[in-house]
């Protein structure tokens, strides 16, 4: 959830544990005008989801030494470089949070020079509040280093930019898995459609892995693979990264703590992006003066803001933010809010992965409190999963190294990384096997 792409903790910790995670394991054309009724154009949606609209080659790093010239640029370890890379936008068609035909846009990296079958990597990010914070809308450290790391050692990524992100139309309706869930898949799809273009065919196999608001996702995409919502895609293995899994029973009681789990920034931010962004699915409140103090807080998500103008205009305490009402609503959930949170937090709970699973999480995270994995880890024990902690028989993605943190202090934590390069700080090995 690491909201403006600011440089803490959390954000570099992210694809420092990508990499590591697996091992558990030219313009837009138009989608043009829908016709008949609600249900009609839902049946439609359905049938056409992960129909590839366009596709459009965004950067070539040419050799292994570009793509290692580009992660070590980054901050990043280019020890596993051994191929160059295209990067394509792909744009197609998907489903809405309700249901209805939508268009989404995702990256898809490939290696230079291999040809055939590749293994998938199912790459998803973390949060951001402007549509332009989106894998294939910039090349940026966050945004772009783990696909960059993966198809430079010869795996194929899709990264989703999500709903309402990116080219695809409307609001984001962020940690709303179910439609986190169908973009990653249709994005899939599409990506199996475009690779035959490339040289290449995509393997059933997907190991999937995600960072903060993108670890529940990943869960989402694994839960709908297993269920065997995609005639050919199947799951390979899981490693989600730091998520807010138990969203309702662990994230907001941090967030409205009055201890110093939680950086008190941060729990402004996602207390207002909570209620913003859940009613706009699950209609939480009829005006925004009901639950914030100033109802323009709204309009700071609205996809046009950035990070730090989001930031410098939001309230600095919980109390300057949130009306009473607000306050007890995220503190006893009803109503819309509740039904939403029911969604959001089912990614550990009604379901049992079969394929190898390995949960990581960020010592010291300011952001995401440490008990969303530990409840996972306790929800998907209690289920007596028979694949926790099987090592898939396929081929494993690079470990990766952060790069050096950028404030004095941050030591961050959540991935398995035997010996930080010089120049780059050591990270915490800290993961939850089951």
């Amino acid at each position: 959830m690491s909201v403006a792409r600011t440089l803490h903790r959390r954000r570099r910790v992210a694809t420092a544990a990508v990499a590591a995670t697996i091992l558990a394991g030219a313009g837009v054309v138009s989608a043009g005008a829908e016709s008949g009724t609600s249900a009609a154009r839902s049946s439609s949606a359905a049938t056409l989801r992960g129909a590839l609209l366009s596709a459009e080659l965004l950067y070539t790093l040419t050799s292994a030494k570009d793509s290692a010239a580009e992660l070590t640029a980054s901050g990043y370890d280019p020890g596993a470089a051994d191929h160059g890379v295209d990067a394509y936008r792909l744009v197609y068609r998907t489903i809405d949070a309700k249901g209805q035909p939508a268009t989404a846009s995702g990256l898809f990296t490939v290696p230079r020079g291999v040809q055939g079958r590749l293994r998938t990597v199912s790459f998803a990010h973390g949060t951001g509040v402007h549509r332009i914070d989106a894998p294939s809308m910039q090349r940026k450290v966050f945004l772009t280093g783990s696909s960059v790391t993966y198809a430079s050692a010869g795996f194929a990524t899709v990264a989703p930019d999500y709903l309402g992100v990116g080219t695809g139309p409307g609001k984001h309706p962020w940690m709303d898995v179910p439609s986190e869930a169908t973009a990653s898949l249709d994005l899939l799809r599409a990506a199996g459609q475009f690779a035959p273009r490339t040289g290449h065919t995509l393997d059933r196999g997907v190991l999937a892995t995600g960072f903060s608001q993108g670890a529940s996702a990943a869960l989402g995409l694994g839960s709908a693979l297993q269920a065997g919502e995609d005639r050919y895609f199947r799951l390979g293995a899981l490693a989600p990264i730091s998520g807010a899994y138990d969203f309702g029973g662990a994230e907001i009681p941090a967030l409205l703590a009055g201890d110093s789990e939680l950086e008190p920034r941060w729990r402004v931010v996602y207390a207002a992006y909570t209620l913003v962004a859940f009613d706009r699915v699950h209609d939480v409140y009829d005006n925004p003066g009901k639950v914030f103090r100033d109802p323009g807080v709204e309009e700071l998500f609205d996809g046009m803001h950035t990070g730090p103008q989001m930031i410098s205009a939001l309230p600095r305490t919980l109390d300057e933010l949130l009306t009473p009402y607000g306050r007890d609503l995220l503190a006893r959930p009803k109503g819309g809010l509740a039904a939403g949170l029911r969604g959001t937090d089912s990614v550990c709970k009604d379901w049992k992965p079969k394929a190898p699973i390995r949960l990581y999480m960020a010592q010291g995270d300011e952001q995401a409190t440490v008990r969303n994995t530990a409840n996972c880890a306790a929800s998907f024990s209690r289920e007596g999963d028979p694949g926790v902690g099987r090592r898939p028989r396929c081929r494993r993605p690079p470990e990766v190294t952060a790069p050096r943190l950028e404030r004095a202090g941050n030591s961050g934590g959540g991935a398995l990384v035997q010996h930080a390069p010089d120049g780059r700080q050591p990270l915490t090995r800290s993961r939850v096997d089951l």
